[in-house]
């Protein structure tokens, strides 16, 4: 292993003793880190990707690519590609739904819409239906504007193929996401409705800002309380909210903050973190609830991470 290799979790800072590929490591990392991110939805893994990558680039004779973003952009999608496969194992094992792990973003990525939308809750967990490489390719290219050339050599497949995946993905993707996107302060006016109703237990307050669709998944990864499977309709969402905040008999707070680009809500059980509330909203409604409660998928909220499609 070369002595120039460091830790990409925590990269050096960039400085005249620094050699040209770590500049350049460290140049792409935030890129890097959000293709695997998208492609993974775990912040944990995509680390883990990163530092695959890191040892992989250190062999490479820098001097000898041309165009090193589409290499290190490569070379985390493969890796990314061979851990989807190790995590698709331990998510059948998973104890009830699974749920993307929750970022705690800058705010720069709440006002980039096209950014925010891609890392939104709602779209990586419509990517969680893809197949491995149909994730990868639809990534690469609806959110980063790969080339199909550049995406076939990252995938091993041939431009064309690539062409027909995509379009499938593409297709199964539209079928999914939200109908039209939702300005950051009209998420955070039907975010601070559904607070207020949380947090006075207020049933008729909950019913006005659910939509009669609306979907709730919650994430407790067999640590923390959680619905088995997903609750659909109003009706019974408001009264699972409010029966069970009525059963706990806890201080329920959920303070505003802004994950994975998206207005959410940080909440806390008697004063101690308990999860994070992400949604969807379409036509001023909320249509989906996602909960993330796993205390392991809890670890990004201290500080933000950076995220960039460029």
């Amino acid at each position: 292993m070369s002595e120039r290799t460091t830790d990409p979790a925590e990269p050096p800072a960039r400085g005249e003793g620094m050699d040209c590929a770590t500049e350049s490591f460290v140049a792409y990392r935030n890129l890097l880190f959000t293709v695997a991110y998208e492609m993974l939805g775990s912040a944990t893994d995509a680390e883990d990707v990163l530092q695959e990558t890191w040892l992989r680039w250190m062999k490479v004779d820098v001097a000898q690519v041309s165009d090193q973003r589409a290499y290190l952009v490569r070379i985390t999608t493969r890796q990314s590609l061979n851990r989807l496969r190790t995590m698709k194992r331990r998510k059948e094992a998973y104890v009830g739904p699974w749920l993307p792990e929750p970022l705690l973003t800058t705010p720069d990525v709440a006002e980039d819409v096209e950014l925010a939308e891609s890392v939104s809750m709602a779209l990586m967990l419509v990517l969680e239906t893809l197949s491995p490489t149909e994730r990868a390719v639809f990534v690469l290219r609806e959110a980063f504007d790969v080339s199909y050339n550049e995406i076939a050599a990252a995938v091993g497949k041939s431009p064309a193929a690539v062409r027909q995946i995509a379009h499938r993905a593409r297709h199964h993707v539209e079928a999914r996401r939200p109908r039209e996107a939702v300005s950051p302060g009209e998420a955070r006016a039907v975010l601070e409705s559904f607070q207020r109703a949380l947090q006075t237990k207020d049933l008729q307050g909950l019913l006005d800002v659910l939509a009669p669709e609306v979907v709730v998944i919650s994430d407790g990864g067999g640590v923390k309380q959680a619905a088995p499977r997903p609750i659909i309709g109003a009706d019974k969402v408001a009264r699972f909210i409010v029966g069970g905040l009525g059963k706990a008999q806890v201080a329920l707070t959920g303070d505003p903050i802004v994950i994975n680009g998206n207005p959410a809500l940080l909440v806390r059980v008697d004063g101690e973190i308990d999860g994070v509330i992400a949604i969807r909203v379409e036509d001023a409604r909320i249509t989906g609830l996602y909960y993330v409660g796993n205390p392991k998928k809890l670890t990004h909220l201290e500080a933000e991470t950076p995220l960039t499609l460029r």
